[in-house]
């Protein structure tokens, strides 16, 4: 059975009004339905939960925006599961909350809790609906918005393909207000697009395509098929499934040689990041060589941050740009002592080193 995570956007479900699209959400519904009756789990990452609580109440002071989005969210999250929750039914099928907060993805115990939750939701025939606890989450500790949120998922479920409905047809070569632009169909995971696209963010959401194909090359780089797509057209996600050729929307071909489940945790890891660890050149290029390279503390000139064995740290070349991500294998406290010293165990073990 195939595994597929579709991402709605806030720009999908959402009228311009700013209220809650019944008619949209209710289509996406259907396909989810028609998806799964042709061998697909599904998983929902859905945007929504704010436009739904700012139609249920009036607020007659003033709010700063982490206030708002935490009573809005609070309230329209309520009222967007339980529309999910009555449209599901009529098909007679379950469906589960699955309210998460970046925190719970940077320790590996949380992250497996995490995995294994939606797992035996989805063994037992439930469509998990993943959002942001915006309630609690706030300023550096949210997701830059829900695209990254689905990308965490996707990775952290061995998702086959990551579908992100905006309320574009995918990324295009240039201005989408140009008649000569046209949509990109196909680019490799590695590949860079941030020469076509404009950084603007969208009306409702936190994100823009920028950080929209940012995931979508990290996520298509870990061996997932990426689709970015528009879900205001009709029965987009049943024209991919079945007409993808004919189909309008901007592919990311996955990796053929996709990193290891521990590997793709780490990849989405750099903001957990408890320290910094500074290395010299050659360190930097025996990293970056093809050899299975472990980073060995002799090749460490500073650590920054405290840190316990088993956490993030990010790992910085001498030009101070980030080149990978690991889990460490020492305390800061023992890593510092140990710095320069030989023939002792790698500060990150290949098996646990993350290459950006």
């Amino acid at each position: 059975m195939k595994r597929i995570v579709v991402k709605i956007g806030s720009n999908v479900l959402t009228r311009t009004d700013g209220k809650l699209d019944i008619t949209r959400m209710s289509a996406i519904v259907d396909q989810t339905v028609w998806l799964r009756d042709h061998g697909y789990e599904v998983i929902l990452v859905s945007s929504g939960s704010m436009a739904a609580g700012r139609d249920e109440l009036s607020v007659a002071h003033k709010l700063d925006s982490v206030s708002q989005r935490q009573l809005f969210s609070a309230l329209g999250q309520v009222k967007l599961v339980g529309l999910y929750y009555d449209l599901f039914r009529e098909y007679s099928i379950h469906i589960g909350q699955v309210l998460t907060m970046k925190e719970s993805f940077s320790t590996r115990g949380e992250y497996l809790n995490q995995r294994a939750c939606m797992n035996v939701m989805l063994e037992n025939g439930v469509v998990p609906i993943v959002n942001e606890n915006d309630t609690t989450s706030v300023t550096e500790l949210m997701f830059t918005d829900n695209d990254e949120l689905a990308g965490l998922v996707a990775s952290m479920m061995d998702a086959d393909t990551l579908v992100i409905l905006t309320n574009v047809d995918g990324i295009f070569n240039g201005n989408p207000a140009d008649k000569n632009t046209r949509v990109i169909p196909m680019v490799n995971y590695d590949r860079d697009l941030s020469e076509y696209i404009q950084a603007s963010k969208s009306h409702f959401g936190r994100g823009g395509m920028m950080t929209k194909a940012n995931i979508a090359r990290k996520v298509a780089d870990e061996g997932i098929k990426v689709i970015i797509a528009n879900g205001q057209t009709d029965n987009i996600l049943q024209q991919l499934a079945e007409r993808p050729q004919q189909t309008m929307h901007t592919e990311f071909r996955p990796n053929p040689n996709p990193t290891t489940q521990v590997k793709k945790w780490i990849a989405h890891s750099e903001s957990f990041a408890k320290g910094v660890v500074h290395i010299n050149e050659k360190a930097r290029t025996a990293l970056e060589s093809d050899k299975a390279t472990s980073l060995l503390l002799v090749g460490v000139t500073s650590i920054e941050g405290d840190f316990e064995e088993g956490d993030i740290v990010n790992v910085v070349d001498p030009s101070g740009t980030i080149i990978a991500i690991g889990r460490s294998g020492y305390s800061s406290e023992e890593a510092k002592k140990n710095i320069g010293v030989h023939d002792i165990k790698p500060l990150i073990h290949y098996d646990y080193l993350y290459m950006e």
